[in-house]
């Protein structure tokens, strides 16, 4: 095993997963569900936290000897899996650096981001390794291949490793963990490019403890706790907390098509205590829950975020929970979360009314790691702090936030740094892109994207606003509005098969009253984010109304 450097004063988020080997070797760490024969009972492969300590320091030192090190930038696209967590513990043990992209951005944006990231290596399944070789992806950078699979020895790439041969290798009795400090980079995360270019945040150690820290504390999870992610990157947080993770049966590319008797069972079949599910998630498992009278009595709280979820969502899903549990829906971005949080109850009592008359839509009261400010919209570059930047409290302007768990830069891209990030007196402050405002009690509203605002008749109307009182129509499960010679609103009824004509009516006296004039087209299913299936792609609707 892996000689410990340290206690709790952590440097490297793969010092957990120390930690519980070591003092908890037993405990499971991680259960994956196996592909169900039959009729019979789900069958699942386990992991104590000794056995993931001893595989990823296995695959760590077979890493090494291949070439993957210390700085090392390193493609992962591997699907979720016990492979999958060895492989990122291993990575952060060898103080590597993952480079971790959304496969569902698409292959053009995979090719310019893998290209901007300049990887050494190229760690993922045989369809990653046939589509680099096709598509020339991180072509001029990449020395080092490994395909992860069952059909690794079945393609013939001349130089490939297999996850396998690079086991063989490894030895966990030999491997020392690198070490490394807190400001040393611990990873890329792309954006999903759902509002723009994907962009490349750097991630320190730091940033990753400081979001484990803000977790442990907003939520209260103590050791021992069973969790659900069913976004795979935040269970790579579970062994810091103490948790065992339990991998759903789903397709994580495609978080709104999960079924909700695979999720039922998994909770059931461990008693899990805590769940991540996007505002998709949570609404296909109330659709199949409720009905059904399902219930998930073990469940304490259940944690949300993505996009905000609408209160119809959390009063059907709280239909399934016990009365003591808890919907949390932090608030955020991949270059700076946690930033803000709320609960159900503080959603569906105080906020829902004012968000059904147009007031935005609540995203709680900031957490104590983050300082938030409020700024003058701007969409050009703004260097460094100035106290004039700040908006008086109530009036809406760019949200922005500094704190550890931010990040300083993105990866070799300085335009885009320049466009979201200020010194903030040595500190970097990370304009989120997010317009809203601070009410009198010091929450925190959400008023849509700063590049989805539209200027109408000399009025400057913000998204979440304007949508909220027809998103509160019963017959509207979610709007966008969007510009093109006027203002279309696109609406997903609730029913897609029922006569709109009364429900276009409807959302037609309540533009009128809005004072609104616009045209209200109809859609089955409106255009959402790949990552989590929740934002709408307003952009896509608008590049629709051009044409």
């Amino acid at each position: 095993m892996s000689a410990n450097r340290g206690g709790e004063g952590f440097s490297n988020v793969a010092e957990h997963l120390l930690r519980m080997a070591r003092d908890r070797p037993d405990v499971l760490a991680l259960v994956f569900p196996e592909k169900r024969s039959g009729g019979g009972p789900r069958r699942y492969t386990k992991w104590t936290y000794a056995q993931l300590e001893e595989e990823s320091s296995r695959i760590a030192e077979g890493l090494s000897q291949i070439g993957i090190g210390r700085g090392t930038r390193t493609v992962l696209m591997v699907r979720p899996s016990l492979p999958f967590f060895a492989l990122t513990f291993g990575l952060f043990k060898l103080g590597a650096v993952p480079v971790m992209v959304d496969p569902g951005m698409g292959r053009k944006s995979l090719g310019a981001c893998l290209g901007r990231a300049k990887p050494a290596a190229f760690i993922g399944v045989p369809e990653a390794h046939v589509a680099r070789a096709l598509f020339g992806w991180a072509r001029p950078t990449v020395t080092v291949n490994v395909m992860v699979g069952p059909r690794a020895l079945a393609l013939p790439f001349p130089g490939m490793h297999t996850l396998e041969s690079v086991r063989a290798r490894g030895d966990s009795a030999r491997f020392r963990m690198e070490a490394v400090e807190r400001d040393d980079v611990a990873a890329i995360l792309f954006t999903s490019g759902s509002t723009g270019i994907p962009k490349g945040a750097v991630y320190r150690h730091g940033n990753f403890l400081a979001q484990v820290e803000a977790i442990r504390e907003m939520y209260g999870i103590v050791p021992g706790e069973i969790d659900l992610p069913t976004f795979p990157l935040f269970s790579l947080f579970d062994p810091a907390l103490g948790m065992t993770t339990v991998i759903p049966d789903m397709n994580f590319t495609k978080p709104a098509s999960v079924k909700g008797e695979n999720i039922a069972e998994a909770i059931a079949d461990y008693g899990v205590t805590n769940m991540f599910g996007s505002p998709a998630v949570l609404d296909a498992v109330a659709t199949w829950g409720v009905p059904r009278g399902a219930t998930f009595p073990t469940l304490r709280r259940v944690i949300s975020a993505g996009a905000p979820v609408h209160p119809r969502i959390l009063e059907r899903f709280r239909k399934l929970l016990p009365d003591e549990a808890r919907v949390h829906t932090p608030y955020g971005a991949t270059e700076s979360l946690p930033v803000a949080s709320i609960d159900d109850a503080e959603i569906l009592g105080m906020a829902r009314p004012r968000t059904d008359a147009g007031e935005g839509i609540c995203v709680g009261r900031p957490v104590p790691s983050a300082h938030v400010e409020i700024i003058r919209i701007d969409d050009g570059p703004i260097a460094r702090w100035d106290d004039a930047l700040r908006m008086p409290q109530g009036e809406i302007g760019e949200i922005t936030a500094a704190g550890p768990q931010v990040t300083t830069h993105y990866f070799e891209d300085e335009t885009s740094t320049a466009a979201h990030k200020i010194d903030h007196d040595g500190a970097v402050r990370h304009r989120i892109g997010d317009v809203g405002y601070f009410d009198a009690d010091g929450r925190l509203w959400f008023c849509g994207r700063k590049s989805h605002r539209l200027e109408w008749k000399g009025k400057t109307l913000f998204t979440e606003q304007v949508e909220g009182p027809f998103n509160a129509h019963p017959g509207v499960r979610r709007s966008a509005i969007v510009k093109g010679e006027g203002l279309v609103l696109f609406v997903q009824p609730m029913d897609p098969r029922g006569d709109h004509g009364p429900l276009t009516s409807e959302l037609m006296e309540i533009a009128k009253r809005l004072g609104l004039e616009l045209e209200i087209r109809l859609r089955d299913e409106l255009p959402v984010d790949p990552r989590h299936n929740a934002k709408i792609l307003r952009e896509q609707l608008a590049k629709e109304v051009a044409r």
